[in-house]
Formats: C-alpha cells, structure tokens, sequence
C-alpha cells in the first residue's frame, strides 16, 4: 500500500497512522464496534490521529475505504490478463486471473473477511459497489473482447464479464459463510463451472 509522507505531526499522544492498510485495519475495528452507519469520518480522523483533511487524501469517501487501493489491484489484473499465453483457452485465461486477484497473504484473510462482510451486506456501500463493479467488469470484458476480436461492450464480451463478477460473488458469500473455506478454491471451482457452460 502506499505511504503518505506528509501525515501530520501527533497530537494528544495518540498514535497517527503512515500507511493505508494501518488506517484501513482501524477502521474496520471501529466500523465493528460502532456500525458502519454510525461511524464518521470524524470519528475515524480521531481514532488514527488524523485530521480530516489528511483522511481524504487516503480515502475519497467512507465508502471506498472498504475497497482499498482498488484502482491499483485493477491494474494488476490488466497486467496479469495481459500476461497470458496466448494459447490459453479463453475461459481458463479468466478463471486464472480472477483466482489471483483475489489471493492474498493468510495475514490478510481476517481483514479481507471483514472487508467483504461490509461490501457484501451494508446497504451503503451495496449501492456504492456498482460502480467498483463495473471497473471490474470492464478489466474482464476488455480482455475477453481482445481474444474475441470484439469491441469489450459487445455482447460476449459483457455477458462473460458479467457472469465471472456473478460467480465470483457467490464464492465469496459461500466463504464468508463457512469459515474453514478456502476462497481461491471456491473461486476456482465457480469459475471452472462458468467455463464448461462457456465453453
């Protein structure tokens, strides 16, 4: 995650955060404690030793910070589907690529575990979560649409990058579910289903 450097100095003693994931990790205790609602900015401003102004150079929104550094990762995925041979079969190409974007370190299952909870059931950011959707969609469509030799909003290309975010989702309430699931297998398996319909 990248560092703020220009992060004020203490005040009152408490500690200020210097990175994203820091202030994200203590939002989510706070977005425990309180609700997601009850929260504000404010609040997380003084629970990290922030002013406001500095909590918005993280963080456009409340809303967002449960999406992270979303834009970055989004460029990673553009990169890994970039990446692949172009001998793969398309559907695999998808499922490889969505199994690791969602992959992370064991430290950060507990926090992604939170993340997901807040987007996949607080009603505010459900509505927000459209629009991350759709930046996600559109990494997929344009790859899918590359391989097809189609324009990304032409059908096949929409309805591959819908039905991929669809599946996706539905591992990750299925993980969120059980917590002795593995979620890159979840994916995995959802995903290789979605190829043999596609296929």
């Amino acid at each position: 995650m990248s560092e703020v450097s220009s992060a004020p100095a203490r005040r009152g003693g408490r500690r200020r955060s210097t990175s994203r994931a820091e202030l994200e990790h203590q939002v989510f205790e706070l977005f425990t404690s309180r609700g997601f609602d009850e929260t504000t900015i404010d609040d997380i401003a003084a629970a990290a030793g922030i002013g406001r102004r500095t909590f918005f150079r993280y963080f456009p929104s409340k809303n967002d910070i449960a999406w992270g550094d979303f834009d970055e990762a989004l460029q990673g995925m553009r990169e890994r589907f970039d990446a692949c041979p172009s001998d793969t079969p398309l559907m695999d190409a998808v499922r490889e690529v969505v199994v690791e974007f969602n992959r992370v370190d064991d430290a950060e299952l507990p926090w992604l575990r939170r993340r997901m909870a807040l987007i996949l059931t607080v009603p505010a950011l459900q509505a927000h979560s459209t629009l991350r959707y759709a930046d996600w969609r559109q990494v997929v469509a344009e790859f899918v649409g590359t391989r097809l030799g189609e324009p990304p909003d032409a059908l096949r290309p929409q309805a591959i990058s819908h039905a991929a975010l669809g599946v996706a989702i539905a591992a990750y309430e299925q993980w969120l579910r059980d917590p002795e699931a593995e979620l890159t297998l979840l994916l995995d398996a959802a995903l290789r289903a979605l190829g043999d319909g596609f296929s």
